[in-house]
């Protein structure tokens, strides 16, 4: 099994949904960076469960505890430990999916992978509750970012089901840190009333709702990334698809990019007092799979929570028979609003390596804002 990612900053995230603890080991980052654990700690609340009726009910304070690596609040330059302990784990809700495998979950493809060692219990190393470990690494990324470089991150909801925010998502700091400020983070607040009502609808229904997730990286510099197959796309999906219930990505304009010309989708370059600009964005911030100096901007694909209390058909791996299966426990009946802050994180970490590996240690050395 690897859990580990990153070239110049490696992360690596350990742990299951029930076990005693879940936590990260960050490698690469040098010595003397200060680091605000009250900004990580506020990026966690953003996905911790249990604040509304919109997310599971169970109770977890995700404190992390750092135990290597950071000193009097600043780095030391070795691995930087982190462990966040699971507090309200309820095992016997899950007794009975040792065989029973769940729909739209890893408990199958899992059990055929690891010869049925692995842990099932809410879901084991397959869980969503392993983003936890990856927003700490993430928001420390986020930091690092903006204190070093300016590089502000933001995602904002765009779409839940049916329902779409069709408000413009402005590329200035200003909206990017207050989206970032939200419990649920949409721009249209009509729209917003509507995905919430579509998420209790399902929740009193059994069942359970997805939707897309949008993100604009603001101030990245042009020139990071390489063609082909370091391509910062190839990259920044590599690092979302390892978030689970990720079903797709676009950047830019995307699929919607088909229905236009070259004459329409091509970003005109213009200069102004020597700095290089374009006057559109529909490429996503990204060209020959280098940054342009634009924002880079993707839509991410989170699909309905595979835990619905609705009777399904499954089977039954200790006998091989068909069976059915209503799962019970507490579950949410949408997670997009939760992986929000899990969507920051992780491309805060892609972007984060991508300039240690242009930069090295000199990029440390640059004061905020400088190319």
């Amino acid at each position: 099994m690897s859990s580990m990612i990153g070239n110049k900053l490696k992360v690596s995230i350990f742990g299951e949904s029930h076990g005693g603890a879940i936590g990260v080991v960050i490698d690469g980052l040098p010595s003397g960076l200060e680091i605000d654990m009250n900004f990580i700690e506020s990026q966690m609340e953003r996905r911790a469960p249990g604040k509304d009726s919109f997310s599971t009910a169970r109770k977890e304070s995700d404190k992390p505890s750092v135990v290597s690596g950071l000193f009097e609040g600043k780095t030391t330059g070795s691995p930087l430990c982190a462990i966040i302990l699971n507090e309200d784990t309820r095992s016997k809700d899950y007794s009975y999916l040792k065989y029973a495998m769940r729909p739209g979950h890893a408990d199958y493809t899992g059990h055929v992978k690891y010869s049925g060692f692995n842990d099932y219990r809410g879901g084991g190393h397959f869980s969503g509750r392993i983003t936890a470990p990856l927003l700490f690494a993430g928001a420390l990324a986020m930091q690092v970012l903006e204190n070093y470089k300016g590089i502000l991150i933001g995602t904002r909801i765009k779409k839940i089901y049916g329902i779409a925010d069709n408000s413009s998502f402005e590329e200035n700091p200003e909206t990017v840190v207050n989206i970032r400020s939200m419990d649920f983070p949409v721009i249209d607040q009509q729209a917003k009333k509507l995905m919430q009502h579509e998420i209790l609808k399902a929740k009193e229904e059994g069942d359970s709702v997805g939707g897309v997730a949008e993100t604009i990286i603001l101030n990245i510099p042009a020139g990071y990334g390489e063609p082909f197959f370091d391509s910062v796309e190839s990259k920044i999906s590599h690092m979302i698809f390892s978030i689970p219930a990720v079903k797709g990505i676009e950047f830019g304009q995307g699929f919607n990019i088909t229905n236009m010309r070259g004459s329409e989708s091509n970003d005109p370059y213009y200069t102004q007092e020597g700095n290089v600009f374009l006057k559109s964005n529909n490429n996503g911030g990204i060209l020959g799979g280098i940054t342009n100096g634009m924002p880079v901007v993707f839509r991410t694909a989170i699909k309905p929570t595979p835990s619905i209390s609705k009777l399904q058909e499954t089977i039954d791996v200790s006998t091989m028979e068909n069976t059915t299966l209503q799962v019970s426990g507490r579950h949410d009946p949408c997670i997009v609003q939760r992986a929000i802050p899990v969507i920051d994180a992780a491309a805060a970490l892609v972007v984060l390596d991508l300039i240690m590996e242009r930069e090295g240690e000199i990029f440390f050395n640059k004061t905020k804002g400088d190319i």
